[in-house]
């Protein structure tokens, strides 16, 4: 018998009739709720603003396409309510800079999605956001201080068993900037850092100094009050973003803090 026969679909409206009136609600395997989402924000506050975010933004999308992932893009902290971040698995501040806040209300959601254990990752001059808050800082991992001029330098892997650094060779060549930050969280895992012997820099004296001897670090993760954070310092030219290596670095961060 076919979904025609008037049968079936009396037993059907029955059927459907008892669910409602019991309150039982069902999500279909391969419904929207069942997919991951991740929120790309690219607010800069006033300030310097990167030519690289329409860069950063493609290579995620793409990435999150390949991973079977939903994205939304946005630079308004309008966005930033409980409402909207429950949508979220992780954000990622994707060289945003300086304000990303308009109030201790978005501030306020931010921080409970971190606690709720959603995943953040956040890329070069993200590190410089919300630079007059602490929390924001311990999150992270880090603030921004400065960065010699832009140049070539070796960057080393100090632990190759991380998803983002898992592929990288152990010394790798970039052209970059190299950021320095301050504020160090000592909870952070470091995983990647530059090689300061092959950078110049006539204030390396000054800082980093010997705080890590002959290392900086560039990129690192932890878990902070609840969530994952992942952080890499590299990312400032546009071109960049296509680099096959990178990219793959980008992915193995993101994936990383979206793992429960």
């Amino acid at each position: 018998m076919g979904f025609g026969n008037p049968y079936i679909q009396n037993m059907r409206k029955l059927v459907l009739g008892l669910i409602l009136a019991l309150g039982f609600t069902f999500t279909f395997a391969g419904s929207p709720d069942d997919e991951k989402r991740v929120l790309i924000y690219t607010k800069n506050g006033e300030g310097y603003v990167h030519e690289n975010i329409a860069a950063s933004v493609a290579a995620l999308e793409k990435i999150c396409k390949e991973e079977g992932i939903l994205t939304e893009v946005s630079d308004l902290p309008s966005v930033f309510t409980p409402e909207n971040l429950d949508r979220f698995d992780a954000i990622v501040f994707s060289n945003s800079n300086n304000e990303a806040f308009d109030s201790d209300a978005q501030r306020k959601a931010f921080q409970d999605f971190i606690r709720s254990g959603g995943g953040f990752a956040a890329i070069h001059s993200a590190n410089a956001s919300e630079r007059d808050w602490p929390w924001y800082w311990a999150m992270v991992g880090g603030k921004f201080l400065r960065h010699p001029a832009h140049q070539e330098f070796d960057v080393v892997v100090t632990d190759a068993n991380h998803p983002s650094t898992s592929h990288l060779p152990a010394r790798w060549t970039v052209k970059d900037e190299c950021y320095y930050s301050f504020q160090l969280n000592p909870d952070i895992h470091v995983l990647l850092s530059v090689d300061l012997t092959t950078i110049e820099d006539e204030q390396t004296a000054v800082y980093p100094g010997e705080t890590f001897g002959q290392l900086f670090p560039l990129c690192w993760c932890h878990q902070f009050e609840g969530g994952r954070q992942w952080y890499t310092a590299l990312g400032h030219d546009p071109w960049f973003y296509e680099d096959p290596l990178f990219v793959e670095h980008l992915r193995g961060g993101l994936l990383w803090v979206m793992t429960k």
